[in-house]
């Protein structure tokens, strides 16, 4: 019975393994996100997503027609009770380029932001800028993240619920100083079938908890909208995911966009039009 359930996980897993090999590898290709030569910063916190990431980019580039360089990086914020020997122990045995670097922003976020409101968005902000500042320092040429297409689409609504902005996650992010390009080899997967190929692989996982509970984030509850709309309209998530790939601009209301006050009549229309009303 036993060696039948170890079958069965095996052809699961190895199924999985080829659906997020091909998505993600279309989705490089798509973006053109890795390019010959280059030194891929793959950005590792410990969870699901940044595991599978990492797994799936060494397993093409094993296969990969062009020769890049992986190195992945842990920022240890210093949280209270973060098990320090987990990624290194993980990553000597994969056999793969790692740092680990040590920022004390748990400390920052905990003196800046009020007792029992959220923390996520400065720790975040503090996380990006220690990573694009030691991407520098090494050399890399692209920063990966572990983003899903479920993380793009709720930005999607994150973003128009609380924003005012009809904004995702990109892809493909020049940033701001135009120093770096940030990569979401990921954007094409569904979060349910990282979080199954994670529990087959056994990935040491980091809760992501340490800075306590904080059940109330928005993110969170437009997480559940999402997943309770797949239940009732199975496909619904596909659809909009579509939708983030065919932008209308001169059906939305942009002006920066589209160039609506100079939306005129043709001349021959006209003249046709007269035509007919005499």
């Amino acid at each position: 019975m036993t060696s039948e359930i170890d079958r069965k996980e095996k052809l699961e897993l190895n199924k999985l393994q080829k659906r997020l090999r091909r998505l993600t590898g279309q989705a490089i290709a798509d973006f053109n996100m890795i390019e010959e030569g280059d030194k891929v910063m793959v950005c590792l916190s410990g969870g699901k997503d940044s595991y599978t990431m990492l797994d799936i980019l060494m397993n093409l580039q094993r296969s990969a027609p062009i020769s890049f360089e992986i190195v992945a990086v842990n920022l240890d914020q210093k949280q209270p009770g973060f098990p320090e020997h987990i990624l290194p122990e993980y990553l000597s045995q994969v056999g793969v380029s790692y740092h680990i670097l040590e920022k004390d922003t748990y400390s920052i976020v905990k003196e800046v932001v009020p007792e029992g409101k959220t923390t996520c968005g400065l720790c975040s902000r503090l996380r990006r800028g220690s990573l694009y500042g030691f991407a520098e320092e090494i050399g890399a040429t692209k920063i990966a993240l572990g983003h899903h297409r479920d993380d793009i689409l709720e930005t999607l609504f994150l973003n128009m619920f609380f924003g005012g902005k009809l904004k995702a996650m990109p892809p493909k992010l020049l940033s701001d100083d135009g120093k770096h390009v940030v990569i979401r080899p990921l954007a094409y997967c569904k979060e349910s079938d990282i979080e199954e190929y994670s529990l087959l692989k056994s990935f040491p996982i980091i809760p992501c908890n340490l800075c306590g509970s904080q059940e109330n984030l928005q993110r969170q509850v437009v997480k559940e909208m999402l997943q309770n709309w797949e239940k009732q309209y199975p496909g619904r998530v596909d659809t909009m995911f579509s939708a983030v790939q065919n932008v209308v601009p001169s059906h939305l209301a942009d002006t920066e966009l589209f160039d609506f006050k100079g939306l005129k009549q043709s001349e021959d229309a006209f003249k046709r039009l007269n035509i007919i009303e005499l």
